[in-house]
Parts: structure tokens; C-alpha cells; sequence
């Protein structure tokens, strides 16, 4: 049953927009039961990975690296050719030349803003601009973004003007409408079950485009933090952007399907990607667990002094995984010969590898297992 979000109306340029009806319509909570029971299967999976996920020692420096994979995936959707490896690189002072991992570091900064300010500030439209502006301002791709403010002229998305666009979102006028009733609609959690109200945020979120950039970022940094804000993760764990990049071209059409009515269309692959997610960062979860017990029991064969800075090491690979010298020597406060003896010893017991062979005074080092269990 096609439930109407909206619909394209010819403005007096000659071009038409989108403009959405009243949020939430008529028979948009009225949810079948194969999608309920779908829902009930997703709300399972992230129970358990919340639990699994307290059960993990040193999480804290593990939740970097599950936010640096969505944060890669989601600028990849975009259009960056940068890895996560280049912006870990890149955040550890390690490479040579600026590249658009830029655009990874800004999302992750953003996140991490804005987990942070939910616990003193409601999720709401001045917190969405406060995040879009910690994504754009001084980004890479951020020339005519208008950092942290709504758009106050037309956007449009595919083809090169209005006229032969894919998808031109509503008007100035419209759009300001549509984000008072999105906002009324964020503050009223007893509406629907959680997680449908997550995958109808993000969807309503893209289909307003508010922004003159960054929209799609922005609107994937909603669900994690709706999550959070909603208590269902108490920590940032599950991120859909690596869904979402895996099956782009179907994420594109059914946010398509969304806006033409389809909306169960939307919820049942939104689910999907919740389901395989979470399956996906359980599966993350215990790999980390072995590895670490793995790693660890390496680590006792130390002396006691070499095992307590081995120890310290370990725990901050967990986030910055490529590492020089100089990394060591921050952590531990070792001269360059004591950091060079640790990066000896962890090569010699197969936890890090060299990054590069080059005879460089500051070689790179890496610890492949670990980074493996998150790009593969």
C-alpha cells in the first residue's frame, strides 16, 4: 500500500519539487506484520551486541575503529576514494600528503560531537545543524556547504540543473515547513517502535535535504546517534554506512520507493541492514575478544616492566593501529631507542608488521590482524 509522503509540484522557475504533506501522513505508522516481525528480530540482534559489547575490556579504544569503518563507508558513498587506513594514517600524523580522508576524520569528529552532546541536549534540529557544521566547516568538500545552517536557496540531486534532476527537494518555504513537523516527530517516542522510527528519521531526513551539502553524511550520523539517544545502544557500536555503501545503488532506490509512497519498501531493506549489521559487529565483536586474548597472552612473556608498557601498547593499537616510533614514545614516554626496542618485540611476536621496508628514519608499522577484522 503506497502511503503519500508527497508529491512534485511545478514552481513558477518552471521546475518541479518535491514537497512533502503533513509528517507523519495518514497510514504511515501502520505497519504490517512481516515488517513488526522483522523489527523484532533487529531489536534482538542489538541486544545482544549491546551485551557482548560490555563484556569487551579497553571498548572505549575499540569504538574508534567501529566508527572509523562507518565514517570511511559513509564518505565513500560520497564519492572519497580514501580508505580508513588513509585516515588513520592521516589522523596519526603519518601521512606525507592531505588527501580526501579528510572528509573521514570531519565525520568522525562529528560523531563523536555529537554523541557527546546528547547527553546534555536533546536530539532537535539545533543539534543537527551543530553537527552538520562540525562535518563541513573547514572539510575538504565543504566550498559552498554553508556549514551548520539550512539551505536558504534550491538544491537538487543528479543531472547538472533543476530541469533534468533526478530529485529536487522542496522549496526554501516547504522545507522549513516539512523540518518543524521532522522535529515534532523526533521528540514524540512513543509514535512507533524505535527502530521504525529510525529508518523513517533518516528517509524523511534525506527526502527535506535540508542542507546545501552534506546531507547523506549528516543523515546517517541521525540513525547511530538515534540509537544512542534512544537508549537501544549505550554505546555507538552499530553503523549502517557499510551496508548502505555495499548495496548503494539499492539504498538509492529505495529512498526512492520511500518518497514515492513505497515506505514498507524502505523499512524491510532498512531492517535488512540493521539485521546484517549487527550480525556483523557481533561476529567483530569476538573476533576482538580472541585476538585480544591471543595478543595479550604474548604480551605475559614480557618481563614485568616490558609486560605493563607492552600492555599500554596493545590497549592503544586498538585505536590507532598504524603506528611510528614517535607513537610509542607519546604513549610510554620512552627515548626513540626504547620505543624502537617495544615495535621489536611486537614485530618479533607477530603482532605488528611493517607497513612500509623503506630505510626511512621513522618507519610505519602495523597491526594487520587487528585492522583486518574491520576491512575485510
Amino acid at each position: 500500500m503506497k502511503i503519500e509522503i508527497g508529491k512534485n509540484i511545478k514552481q513558477k522557475e518552471g521546475y518541479s519539487a518535491f514537497t512533502p504533506g503533513h509528517f507523519p501522513p495518514k497510514g504511515l505508522l501502520d505497519i504490517s506484520m512481516p515488517i513488526l516481525i522483522k523489527t523484532a528480530e533487529a531489536d534482538h540482534l542489538i541486544g545482544k551486541l549491546d551485551g557482548i559489547t560490555h563484556t569487551l575490556p579497553d571498548v572505549d579504544f575499540f569504538l574508534s575503529m567501529f566508527v572509523a569503518k562507518d565514517a570511511a563507508s559513509s564518505a565513500q558513498i560520497e564519492g572519497t576514494k580514501a580508505t580508513i587506513v588513509d585516515a588513520i594514517e592521516m589522523n596519526a600524523g603519518l601521512a606525507v600528503i592531505k588527501t580526501d580522508a579528510d572528509d573521514i576524520l570531519h565525520y568522525i569528529k562529528a560523531l563523536n560531537y555529537g554523541i557527546d552532546r546528547l547527553k546534555e541536549f536533546p536530539l532537535s534540529l539545533r543539534l543537527i545543524k551543530e553537527i552538520h557544521s562540525q562535518l563541513m566547516t573547514e572539510a575538504r568538500s565543504s566550498h559552498f556547504a554553508d556549514p551548520g545552517e539550512f539551505r536558504k536557496s534550491q538544491n537538487w540531486i543528479g543531472g547538472t540543473t533543476l530541469a533534468n534532476a533526478s530529485f529536487v527537494p522542496p522549496t526554501v518555504d516547504e522545507m522549513n515547513r516539512a523540518l518543524n513537523d521532522f522535529e515534532k516527530f523526533l521528540h514524540d517516542e512513543k509514535v512507533t517502535l524505535p527502530l521504525i522510527q529510525a529508518a523513517l528519521i533518516h528517509a524523511q531526513f534525506e527526502t527535506i535535504h535540508p542542507f546545501l551539502d552534506g546531507n547523506g553524511r549528516t543523515g546517517r550520523l541521525l540513525i547511530t546517534m538515534w540509537l544512542c539517544h534512544r537508549n537501544l545502544l549505550e554505546r555507538p557500536v552499530l553503523f549502517l554506512s557499510s551496508y548502505f555503501k555495499k548495496h548503494q545503488k539499492i539504498y538509492y532506490q529505495k529512498l526512492h520507493d520511500y518518497h514515492d509512497g513505497e515506505v514498507e519498501s524502505w523499512l524491510d531493506f532498512f531492517l535488512d541492514g540493521v539485521i546484517d549489521t549487527a550480525s556483523d559487529s557481533i561476529l567483530i565483536s569476538k573476533e576482538i575478544t580472541k585476538l585480544r586474548e591471543e595478543d595479550m597472552a604474548k604480551i605475559q612473556s614480557f618481563g614485568k616492566t616490558a609486560s605493563k608498557s607492552g600492555i599500554l601498547v596493545l590497549r592503544n593499537l586498538y585505536s590507532q593501529p598504524i603506528i611510528s616510533t614517535r607513537s610509542i614514545m607519546d604513549w610510554t614516554g620512552y627515548t626513540r631507542v626504547g620505543a624502537q626496542k617495544v615495535i621489536d618485540r611486537f614485530v618479533e611476536l607477530g603482532i605488528l608488521d611493517f607497513k612500509n621496508n623503506k630505510e626511512t628514519y621513522d618507519r610505519t608499522y602495523i597491526y594487520h590482524k587487528y585492522m583486518n577484522i574491520f576491512i575485510k
